[in-house]
Order: C-alpha cells, then structure tokens, then sequence
C-alpha cells in the first residue's frame, strides 16, 4: 500500500530532525570551553546531555495541550458558524524488534523476515570488523572498542523493546504521539535531574569525563555553556530536533509500524554517516559501506519492500506480500468516538 503525503512528510522529518539530532549532538562533544576550574576542555557531560533530551521531549506536551486548546476554540467557532559504526552498529535493533514482536504483538515471521534478520547479523558482523581494522590502524584501544561495541548492541535490546512496547501501547490505548512523548520526557527529565545530585559525588576514575572524578559534574558543564555561545546554540539544536524526532518515530509507528521506524532510522545513519566523513570527523574504512549495504538489503527484506516486490513483479516469486500490521489507523481523520483525547485519531 502506498504512503500517504501525510506519512511521507512524517517520515521526512523523523529523518531529517534525527540526523540534526545525533549531528548536533556529536558536535557539543567536540566543542572547546572553559571549565570550573579555569581549564579550556572539551564538554564531556553525557548525563546533563541526555537530560537536554529530556527536555526537548516535554516540549511536546506543552504543544500537545496548547493544540489542544486552539482546537477546542476551532471547534467552538465552527459550532458558532456551523536524526558511522555506532550508528550502523544500531541496526541490530531491527532483529531485536521483530523478535520481541512475535511475542508481544502476536506477529509470525514469514520466511523474508528471518532472511533479512540473518543479513542484519552478517552486516553487524561487518561493520564489527571494520571497528577492529580502524582500531588498530589508528592505535586505538581494542578493548575500548569491543566494550563500546556491546554496549549499542545492548542497548538495542532496550530500544527494541522500548518501539514494540510503544506500538501496542499507542495503538491499543490511542495515545496521541506528541503527549506520550511529553509524558516520556517528563519522566526522563525528573528521574535524571534527581540522579544528576548523587551523580556529582560518586567517583567514577576512568569512566570520568571530569576534573573532579565523578561520574557527571552538571555544575561544571552549566560554567562551560555559560563560557560558550557556540556550545549553547548546539545544545539548542539538540533540545528542538529531539523533540521533532521523537514526536515523528512515534507518529510513524502509530501511522505505519516499529519497524518501519527502524527502516527510516538507518536511513538517517547513512545520512549522519555522509556527514561526518563530508566534515572529516571520521575516516573511511571500506568496510563500513559494504556493511551498510548489507544491512539495508536485510531490512528491505525484512520489512518486504523493493526487493520483493519487484521480484513478485518478474513473476519470480509467487507469494503474496501480508500487512505488517492490521490497518487500525486507516481512517486517521475520522471521528473517534473512543478517542480520549479530542475525539480524532491523529498525530497530535
């Protein structure tokens, strides 16, 4: 079934507002400013970034009840009148979300599914070893590299189930995207800014990225934005595009599917991709595209699209293609009598 303008220009946007997203970000972590203690460094505060995030998210609550109040009026008017390897490494979460999707959305996986986990997983492999060359080529340290390497493939478990659980969740209760992600941010806000107070006196050692040896230090990185405009316009970019990225994966997932929300999202890793070797962040390493090429061949497969289809086309294959997902979403601007929120079944 071919995508509506309304799902292609969500798609746009989670595309584009996460490249900017993951672009901006790995741009605060090269900014040079001066620290606390009168030392010019480079901002190293991952916990007080990711709490940026966080905020960027409640945004969208706030345009959440904002629209809501604009409709409300409308309505009574009209009565009136009548976002490299880490990234690529990020594939793995495709295996993870179809897994996890037989158990908890009751999907089967036909036999082009389990093709294209098989190729996700050789792809990983690929771009793994490309990781292994680079770090011996450059000197780097191999362990920190393996180490690195597990945690994303770790923590697209987390992100896998965080999509299959949000897919039943949005779809089964009718949640509007943009207040369950103002209510995740809310969340995350509160939780991290309560963590960001021990976090300033537990000691860390080398997992420190501060003078003072703890494992965040939030009072040293406000002197830091404060001693740079550079370092607060990029973390500007970062709180806005997060909000815009979020708000569009949850609509595609509601409009679409999970994993089409991960078909996009490695899209936007080839965009971050191009980027980052156009601006010399990073060098190329062969094998980082062919893994790439490998992983999205697998995807393809996975979410049956151009492959298949164009072999079904030549008559090469005889099977019928089957909906991901039953099209309860179908008529999105009909009224909703069940609808909690407004009464409509749209992205807001």
């Amino acid at each position: 079934m071919a995508w509506t303008k309304k799902q292609m220009m969500l798609a746009f946007i989670m595309v584009s507002t996460g490249s900017i997203n993951t672009i901006s970000a790995k741009w605060t972590d090269r900014i040079y400013s001066k620290n606390s203690h009168g030392n010019v460094v480079k901002f190293n505060h991952p916990f007080l970034q990711a709490d940026c995030m966080f905020m960027g998210e409640m945004t969208c609550m706030a345009a959440f009840y904002i629209l809501r109040i604009l409709r409300r009026r409308a309505r009574q008017g009209a009565s009136e009148l009548a976002l490299d390897s880490d990234q690529m490494l990020r594939g793995a979460v495709i295996v993870f979300t179809g897994l996890l999707s037989v158990g908890f959305l009751g999907r089967r996986l036909r036999y082009f599914h389990w093709l294209g986990i098989v190729l996700v997983l050789i792809g990983l492999v690929v771009v793994g070893l490309s990781d292994f060359i680079s770090s011996s080529q450059t000197n780097q340290d191999l362990n920190g590299i393996i180490t690195g390497d597990l945690l994303i493939i770790m923590a697209q478990i987390v992100t896998a189930t965080q999509m299959v659980i949000e897919e039943r969740f949005v779809i089964k209760h009718n949640v509007p995207p943009l207040l369950a992600v103002g209510w995740e941010g809310t969340f995350g806000f509160l939780t991290l800014s309560v963590l960001l107070v021990p976090m300033y006196y537990i000691p860390a050692g080398k997992l420190s990225g501060n003078e003072n040896g703890t494992l965040e230090d939030a009072i040293d990185a406000f002197v830091q934005i404060g001693n740079s405009a550079l370092l607060a316009l990029s973390l500007l970019m970062n709180i806005v595009s997060i909000a815009f990225f979020n708000f569009a994966g949850i609509s595609v997932t509601k409009e679409l599917s999970a994993t089409t929300r991960m078909v996009l999202d490695s899209v936007r890793t080839f965009v971050i991709w191009v980027f980052t070797l156009l601006v010399q962040w990073e060098t190329f390493q062969y094998l980082q595209p062919i893994g790439f090429v490998i992983l999205m061949l697998g995807m393809m497969l996975y979410n049956d699209v151009i492959i298949l289809p164009f072999l079904r086309s030549c008559g090469v294959i005889q099977d019928q293609r089957v909906p991901e997902t039953i099209p309860v979403l179908e008529g999105v601007d009909e009224v909703d009598k069940g609808s909690t929120y407004g009464g409509t079944v749209d992205p807001f």
